[in-house]
Formats: structure tokens, sequence, C-alpha cells
């Protein structure tokens, strides 16, 4: 025998009016759903953007002197440069000059420690080596830790990927948009390598 209150139900899901209640309830339920969640991706997107801009860039530069290179004897270079040759260390020279340890031979006369030769008083350098020689010296680095501090948005990816002072001194002395006008023109076509805050002074047009 089928119980009474299984059979009224029956009945009740028989009757339009029951089912027209139960589609309509089910629909406000999926759009409220809906709104509810909109709502959060909106608050939670953001939050993001405020933390974005609240928080600093949490930079992994390291600028300590002593590190797994110089204990292995063994030293990281500029690698690209035809004549000239810049080391970890700081160290520029003549690339006949350079060991078989990737480090530049100490005792040769024409080998230098830090050197800005071809460099001015605002960080720009008309050869790539000597602006990362220069830029390595121990000195400059409160000047960089303040790039970095005000560094734009569109930087934070290249310097992100940077792990200590030598790797830093070779991402900004390479030339980037700072260093040109007009998408085609250097602002400085002689010293266009800068490890400075600041990008060369604008040519006149």
């Amino acid at each position: 025998m089928v119980p009474c209150g299984a059979v009224l139900w029956r009945r009740l899901l028989r009757k339009r009016w029951v089912l027209g209640v139960v589609f309509g309830l089910s629909l406000v339920y999926f759009i409220s759903s809906t709104f509810k969640q909109e709502e959060r991706m909106v608050r939670d997107r953001t939050l993001l953007q405020v933390q974005e801009h609240e928080q600093p860039i949490m930079w992994k530069v390291k600028f300590s002197s002593g590190n797994s290179s110089q204990l292995s004897n063994q030293c990281r270079n500029s690698v690209q440069g035809k004549l000239l040759i810049t080391d970890e260390l700081g160290y520029i020279c003549e690339r006949k000059d350079l060991l078989v340890n990737g480090c530049c031979n100490v005792h040769v006369p024409s080998t230098k420690l830090y050197s800005c030769d071809s460099c001015l008083p605002n960080g720009c350098c008309s050869i790539y080596e000597f602006c990362v020689s220069c830029c390595l010296q121990p000195s400059k680095q409160h000047l960089l830790e303040r790039f970095l501090n005000r560094a734009a948005i569109a930087f934070q990816n290249l310097f992100m990927a940077v792990e200590d002072h030598f790797e830093l001194c070779l991402a900004k002395c390479r030339t980037s948009s700072q260093s040109v006008q007009h998408e085609n023109t250097y602002r400085d076509p002689i010293a266009k390598y800068c490890y400075g805050e600041y990008p060369p002074e604008l040519l006149p047009v």
C-alpha cells in the first residue's frame, strides 16, 4: 500500500502552478549565486590590484661580495665582447687575456678593476664592458638599489630575473627602451650603455 504522503506529493507535482513555483525558486537561486560569484571575483581582483600598488617589489638581487664563483676560482663574464671582456669580479681585460676559468688575467698590465673609462658622470658609457665594470663598483650598490625601488612596472619582469650584482649590471647596461627616443634613435648615440638611475638626456628634436 502506497503511503498517503507519497500520493499527495505526486498529485501536487502534476499541478502546473507547483512546477512553476519550483522552477521560479530554482531560477532565483541560480541568479543570486551568479551575482555573488561575480561580486567575489570583482572584490578579489580589486584587492589584488591594491596589493600590487601598495606592496614594494621584492627584488632578489644579492650584493654580497663573496660568492661561489670566487670560491671555486671560476668566473662568469660578459661573453659577447669581441675585443673586451668584463668578469663578475669587476675586472675588464682584452679577450686574449681571458683565462680558461672565465676570469680576466689580473697580472696583465692592461687589465683594470672597476674601470669607468668611456663612462660619463650620469652613468652612461660608450662601451658595454666598461659600463658593466664600472657598475660593479661596491659604491654603486646604493644607486642600483634606489633604481630598483623606483623601477617602473614595465621593467619589473626584466629585473626580477636577475639574482646578484653582476647579473643586474649585465641587464642594466644593455640598451633598452630607456636608451632610445622615438623608438629608433639613441638618446645619446655615443654613450648608450647606462647603469645609472636615469636614462640619458633626450636629444633636441
